[in-house]
């Protein structure tokens, strides 16, 4: 992982939640909570980031940039991180409050086609603020599928999440996960999975 740099220029954090607070207002359900990630949730969930040579890392749902920041002040390059975040209005904000930041718009299960055709094959990490613990197990099929279609093998996926268990149901989806941590001073309290495909599911991709 690289050294650590100074985090990356934030907003004022009232405007940044009533943003928030408007696109949850707006679609409560592609929003996962009312108040935007804390700093604190931002740093575990860069803590356990895996990133190689030549590899890249995708963060999806990005919101209001918390996580992003974070990523870029721990050290990912900018040119190997990419933003994907399907609310257009967030991704104005976005572009404008972390201009480093590679911000695609969206759809998250249709990862291949958004990323350059030279990334496929080499994220290590797809970072997911996605609800996923509301979606149909459907939708969450196509999606883990679409996420790790792009990884490097040995690549993971890390969710963050406010349910109390798992938000992915691991035997049906093929995967294996395990806690990371909770961040008890986010609010709510948020814990971080880390997924990898099992064995027979990767061999069957």
């Amino acid at each position: 992982m690289p050294s650590p740099r100074h985090d990356a220029a934030r907003p004022a954090r009232g405007g940044e939640e009533l943003l928030f607070l408007r696109r949850w207002l707006a679609h409560p359900l592609k929003v996962g909570a009312v108040l935007p990630s804390s700093p604190w949730l931002g740093r575990l969930v860069a803590r356990n980031v895996a990133l190689g040579p030549d590899e890249y890392v995708v963060e999806l749902g990005a919101g209001t940039g918390t996580v992003t920041r974070a990523l870029l002040g721990s050290g990912i390059p900018a040119d190997r991180l990419f933003v994907v975040e399907i609310d257009p209005d967030l991704c104005a904000f976005l572009r404008r409050e972390i201009p480093a930041a590679q911000v695609i718009q969206g759809d998250a299960t249709q990862l291949r086609a958004l990323l350059p055709a030279n990334v496929a094959g080499k994220v290590r990490t797809v970072i997911s603020g996605i609800p996923m613990v509301t979606l149909p197990m459907p939708l969450q099929r196509r999606m883990v599928d679409a996420w790790f279609d792009v990884m490097a093998p040995g690549g993971r996926m890390l969710q963050y999440t406010y349910s109390l268990v798992s938000p992915l149901p691991e035997a049906r989806l093929g995967l294996r996960g395990r806690r990371c941590g909770i961040v008890m001073r986010n609010i709510p309290p948020a814990w971080v999975w880390s997924y990898e495909r099992t064995d027979a599911a990767a061999h069957a991709a």
